[in-house]
């Protein structure tokens, strides 16, 4: 019996950056296991450890030899492997040699019943050290970095240089090979606590050297001591910092050894509007603000460091000089842009394309305008709120030029509404110059005010319906002004209750673009951004649990506002799921209606030709008929539904005692007209042959 070894594997580089390291540490984890196995090494628990400067795998249970193999494949038929006389055939001479052997050893077996050739290989135990090498050279080349880099005179790329290779299998070294190094026992410690080199003596030992030399070796243990950190940092001050996950994840992985420290800055520069301070601190600098009890910004904030703990003052002094450079700078940009009212930046955004062939963000915020009277008309805003509406419309993107948003991005639409308030505007436009990039994501909330709601959902459906009409809509994964997301806002928007037609505003959006002289094919563009809509609503409806075949239905009956889709197709859900047996009765009768149904009859009807089944049932379809389109105009959908379901009965009895195909042919066209009213009837609410086999 073969006895079980360690291996331990490392890579140590130049610093990666830190979301690129992210992302190899969940690569090595598939990588690792799947590059033993393709050579069939026995091994057992992989673990993945990395930080900035290296890349760790452990393998426990490591064997010293593969198994051996024998291999037995299927070939063709015999009749097809070998001709009258027993000779081998092209097929069996091109099967044998896909197995790399020689034709005279295929073999005929009867397998079912019928006589086929196979092919036995044999694959012979191989020493798994000689083969490490090579597996492990390719768990290198085997990473997918965003980015890789070459460097001195090497042909190789890695996402930052590689400074030193460790491979032990327990006390042995495997020769690795890469970038011009050769795999020993020395690993390196934090490059200025403890540089080292440190030798390794076995592979079991590689965690604990790293360790011992200020390495905290995995991203978990490393985020849990920042936590410790921080939860220190709150006690001491009696404040409550914030840890966005993307900037966590971020300092996490720019530190091989990380310690929490608190900094101070004047408490002037509270006088600045507090998005443009924490834009400095938490985006520029990763550093974390803290709050006090009542939720306000202190002047006190989190720096996550690699140095030396011993010289904490001289780091939090100099990230304090830091902080106060850049905050003097925010404040110096502030109170510059306060020196003109909002509206005169309206004009400079003439400098700024917003697509080259769709004009600059001037020719945009006019475009936004004019469908925002459109939009607050179509929800029937009241004469003071469309002014509000008109007005932030105008001034939304004019913030896009001054000096703070120029140097602070993340900050747009925020700053316009400091600037709008000062600048005299009244709160709700100020408010919705705030909230018209809202929602930014899904599960974001959207605009608070009718008002903002009309400014974001112009913003973005102009976005979306210019890009369409100059050939710049996403295509399959690749969305790269981001269309996708700024639809689920609009739907987003339309659910929480905005009161206007989409493709109304859809065909304003497209005529704001014929007028600017943008040539496209408007019946086109139009097909295809309601087909984008239609797609997005789909994908938020399955999201949240919907049946497919209920959104098919709806679809199926013409739909195509996205809020009427959604309510209809959880008012059929509700009904299916309140009483599903009727339900299921009725979409499967549906089903035979419409299968027999001949819609070249038409529907009119003669009552003279008619037993009482039928006249029952036209009877029920005439009284649902009139039910339906009254709940339909008040967009009552579960009432709609609820009437339809009554047909149960009357449908059931004209098919028990009525042949529908009838030998008479005036009887035989009549009884289809009857289906074609019954059929006609559903097709305003949803198509129920979607649903004829149920739901999930």
């Amino acid at each position: 019996m073969s006895s079980l070894h360690t291996l331990a594997f490392e890579v140590g580089t130049e610093e990666i950056p830190a979301f690129d390291l992210h992302k190899a540490t969940q690569q090595l984890e598939k990588l690792v296991p799947e590059a033993l196995d393709a050579v069939r090494v026995p091994h057992g628990d992989v673990s993945i450890h990395t930080t900035p400067r290296r890349l760790i795998a452990l393998v426990e249970g490591v064997a010293d030899a593969t198994e051996a193999l024998e291999e037995v494949f299927r070939g063709p038929s015999a009749k097809i492997a070998f001709d009258a006389e027993g000779n081998p055939t092209k097929a069996a001479v091109g099967f044998a040699r896909g197995k790399g052997l020689d034709v005279d050893a295929l073999e005929r077996r009867e397998e079912n019943g019928a006589e086929y050739v196979f092919a036995t290989r044999s694959v012979p135990a191989r020493d798994v050290a000689e083969l490490l090498p090579g597996v492990l050279e390719g768990v290198i080349t085997g990473i997918s970095w965003p980015k890789s880099c070459r460097w001195g005179t090497r042909g190789e790329y890695f996402s930052r240089p590689v400074r030193w290779l460790v491979a032990l299998l327990d006390e042995r070294v495997i020769p690795v090979e890469f970038a011009g190094l050769t795999a020993g026992k020395l690993t390196c410690g934090h490059r200025f606590l403890a540089p080292g080199p440190h030798e390794v003596a076995r592979a079991a030992d590689l965690l604990d050297v790293v360790e011992n030399a200020f390495v905290v070796t995995s991203e978990q243990a490393r985020e849990q001591r920042i936590r410790e950190g921080v939860a220190a940092a709150e006690a001491e001050t009696g404040y409550r910092a914030e840890l966005p996950e993307k900037t966590l994840l971020e300092v996490t992985n720019l530190a091989e050894y990380p310690t929490v420290l608190v900094g101070t800055f004047d408490e002037e520069f509270l006088r600045v509007p507090e998005e443009i301070i924490v834009d400095a601190m938490l985006m520029h600098q990763r550093y974390f603000p803290l709050y006090d009890a009542a939720g306000k910004l202190t002047n006190k904030f989190i720096v996550v460091t690699n140095g030396d703990p011993a010289h904490a003052d001289t780091i939090t002094g100099g990230n304090e000089r830091v902080v106060r450079a850049r905050l003097s700078d925010a404040k110096f940009f502030y109170e510059e842009d306060l020196k003109h009212p909002l509206e005169t930046y309206v004009d400079r955004l003439d400098e700024v394309v917003f697509q080259e062939a769709l004009g600059t963000m001037k020719d945009k915020s006019d475009r936004i305008v004019a469908l925002a009277k459109h939009l607050a008309a179509d929800a029937q805003l009241g004469e003071a709120d469309a002014a509000d509406a008109e007005r932030a419309a105008y001034l939304a993107k004019a913030d896009l030029v001054t000096n703070a948003v120029v140097e602070f991005t993340s900050v747009q639409g925020v700053m316009g509404s400091y600037y709008a308030e000062a600048s005299g505007e009244g709160e709700q436009v100020a408010r919705a110059i705030a909230d018209h990039y809202r929602p930014r994501f899904s599960g974001d909330e959207p605009p608070a005010s009718d008002v903002g709601k009309v400014v974001a959902m112009a913003d973005k459906l102009d976005t979306i319906c210019g890009l369409f009409a100059v050939g710049q809509g996403p295509t399959g994964s690749s969305d790269p002004f981001a269309l996708r997301r700024s639809a689920i806002g609009i739907l987003a928007m339309l659910e929480a209750g905005l009161p206007v037609s989409l493709m109304k505003a859809v065909d304003a959006s497209l005529s704001t673009y014929e007028s600017a002289g943008i040539d496209f094919d408007r019946d086109d563009v139009r097909a295809q951004v309601a087909d984008f809509f239609v797609t997005r609503t789909k994908v938020m409806l399955r999201d949240s649990g919907a049946s497919p075949d209920a959104i098919d239905a709806v679809l199926a009956a013409g739909v195509d506002e996205p809020a009427e889709v959604v309510v209809r197709v959880r008012a059929l859900e509700a009904a299916r799921k309140d009483e599903r047996e009727t339900f299921d009765d009725l979409a499967t009768a549906y089903a035979r209606a419409n299968n027999l149904r001949d819609a070249s009859l038409g529907d009119e009807v003669d009552e003279a030709l008619m037993g009482d089944a039928e006249r029952a049932l036209l009877s029920a379809v005439g009284d649902v008929e009139a039910r339906a389109a009254v709940a339909l105009a008040s967009d009552d959908y579960a009432a709609a539904l609820a009437a339809l379901a009554t047909l149960r009965g009357p449908i059931d009895a004209f098919f028990a005692d009525v042949l529908v195909m009838d030998e008479d042919e005036s009887v035989r066209a009549n009884r289809l007209r009857l289906l074609n009213r019954f059929v006609d009837v559903f097709a305003s609410v949803a198509d129920f042959g979607k649903m004829a086999k149920g739901g999930k």
